[in-house]
């Protein structure tokens, strides 16, 4: 290969990796901003944080294929930039880590509403919506819970 398309390569990957840090850095910023939309109970920026986040995930699945095309190409080109994908691997990894911090507290809201649900219905002790034929178990309607 000329040094010339080596170079082009090498400066491809390069832009590629750049663009994936970027990519990642925003991810996390979102993730934080996820969080604090789950704690403020703000459910405009939590739907703005998930819309952000699912852009930003295919953005990385793009430049990721990208990436790989490239480095299948010329393999000196991707062991060079080995340092730059280290870190974009690690970076995921924390991203991940605040994507199950915030999915948890989601579950955590998720069985605290399905809980209070369950007592204003009159179904505190029933886990499930439907039996196991596929009938409705649960009464729509609301019952008295006390009368004075």
């Amino acid at each position: 290969m000329n040094r010339r398309l080596q170079h082009e390569l090498d400066e491809a990957l390069a832009a590629v990796l750049g663009d994936m840090q970027q990519a990642v850095d925003r991810l996390a910023q979102v993730l934080e901003a996820e969080r604090s939309a789950l704690d403020a109970s703000d459910s405009d920026a939590l739907d703005q944080a998930g819309t952000r986040k699912q852009a930003l995930m295919l953005q990385l699945e793009q430049l990721d294929a990208e990436r790989q095309q490239l480095a299948s190409e010329q393999p000196a080109v991707a062991a060079a930039a080995a340092a730059g994908w280290s870190r974009i691997v690690q970076r995921l990894q924390y991203c991940h880590l605040l994507n199950q911090r915030n999915g948890s507290v989601v579950s955590q809201r998720l069985n605290q509403t399905r809980r209070a649900l369950a007592v204003l219905t009159g179904h505190a002790g029933e886990n499930e919506l439907y039996g196991r034929s596929g009938e409705l178990r649960a009464s729509l309607r609301s019952q008295v819970l006390a009368a004075v």
